[in-house]
């Protein structure tokens, strides 16, 4: 993590100086002025940028010349250094343009007077495409699908740079763009493929900002926070999940509002907060039950009351309350859509940990067992990593014979 957070910070700082509409050449020649030193070089400002240096005596410098606050570089520059895990950026605004600067991918387009003309129909159709690779999602294991979505990402990137349209026809593909590279990026994630999955995210912000839409760019950056706080980085993804909420704004959507606010809350619960975690879940269940306004986002589809009661009793299993998570499982498993393969195994393992908690380990072990045969030609690497946490959570009752029988036979 030590080089992804060194070369997070590198973005960032890139960024600022797009921002300050300066040249490499030409921030090294402020920051000489300001300083009164002429010792630091384009060469220099360049290792900053890549991440292979973090400045320490130049920071000053740097938040005169790019207007930006010294407090802001100092916690950025700490958080790259691993000094302390809770220096990263505070402020929402800050959160993404540190974690998402805007600049990873070139969305202009390469039209000349040949390149053909589309127009709402062409646009139309990429949305359905998208929408057909998130129903492809709800039954097709992201190793299986990963190849597929980066074929669509790459064409929708093209059909928009290589045409000519209007710009109401631009802001469509583009968030089209956007929706098409936030599946993709959760395909990567559930595929094991987590730099890929950033990078998706990545464009898809930088097409979604393009586009003006807020609630798109909010779902992307809580896709990526979903994923830091899944693998190993708690606070960061806290730091994005909020930053996520706050993008989408008061007047989202209401579904969009309720999910962001779920992410915000599993947040929480991997960073160890338990109460804001159960503040989070009660705002999301407040969220979805306002009379909503706004027209749900297609991509929202999913998103019910149901799913929320999946999201509550992850969390309390997460938090050791089992006595509160066991039932929810349960009612929502009772009449879950058993096409959905791969969502079905993960909330079963959720409820055999649950069921451990709750010390009963001949139910867990049936539970288990029906999750890991759901799971066993799965290419979800989630899923086997659910299942690995499932039969280590067993190990302790092997002396049962039901959990015996299940480790044995899974030890693989």
């Amino acid at each position: 993590m030590g080089d992804a957070k060194r070369k997070r910070f590198g973005a960032y700082l890139a960024q600022l100086r797009r921002d300050a509409r300066k040249s490499q050449r030409q921030l090294a020649e402020t920051l000489c002025q300001i300083s009164g030193v002429a010792s630091v070089t384009r060469h220099e400002i360049s290792r900053w940028e890549r991440g292979e240096r973090i400045p320490d005596v130049w920071l000053p410098a740097l938040a005169t010349a790019l207007s930006v606050p010294l407090d802001t570089l100092e916690r950025g520059a700490a958080h790259a250094r691993g000094e302390d895990i809770g220096t990263g950026p505070r402020s929402p605004a800050e959160a993404l343009a540190y974690f998402l600067p805007d600049h990873d991918v070139d969305l202009g387009p390469l039209a000349s007077e040949s390149g053909r003309r589309v127009g709402a129909s062409t646009a139309a159709a990429l949305a359905d495409r998208a929408h057909g690779l998130r129903l492809a999602d709800d039954v097709i294991a992201g190793g299986d699908l990963l190849a597929p979505a980066l074929r669509e990402l790459d064409g929708a990137v093209r059909l928009y740079r290589e045409t000519r349209h209007s710009e109401e026809t631009g802001r469509s593909l583009l968030s089209s763009i956007g929706e098409i590279a936030q599946i993709a990026g959760w395909i990567a994630s559930d595929a094991g493929e987590h730099d890929q999955a950033e990078r998706a995210y990545r464009l898809g912000v930088s097409a979604a900002r393009e586009a003006g839409d807020h609630a798109l760019v909010g779902n992307l950056a809580g896709s990526l926070a979903y994923q830091l706080s899944n693998t190993g980085h708690e606070d960061d993804g806290l730091s994005l999940a909020r930053a996520a909420l706050n993008e989408a704004g008061p007047d989202a959507p209401a579904k969009a509002r309720a999910l962001y606010l779920d992410r915000v809350a599993w947040a929480h619960t991997k960073a160890g907060e338990a109460q804001a975690a159960m503040r989070a879940l009660t705002e999301a269940h407040e969220a979805m039950a306002v009379e909503d306004s706004h027209a749900s986002p297609d991509w929202a589809y999913w998103v019910s009351p149901e799913e929320l009661d999946v999201m509550d009793a992850r969390v309390y299993t997460e938090l050791r309350k089992p006595l509160r998570a066991v039932p929810l499982l349960q009612e929502v498993l009772s009449r879950y859509d058993s096409t959905h393969t791969r969502e079905l195994a993960l909330y079963l393992s959720w409820l055999a940990v649950a069921l451990v908690d709750a010390y009963e380990p001949e139910e867990a072990a049936k539970t288990a067992r029906r999750m890991l045969d759901l799971s066993a030609d799965s290419a979800s690497e989630r899923t086997a990593q659910r299942g690995r946490i499932v039969l280590t959570k067993l190990e302790p009752y092997r002396h049962v014979p039901e959990v015996r029988e299940v480790l044995d036979t899974h030890a693989a």
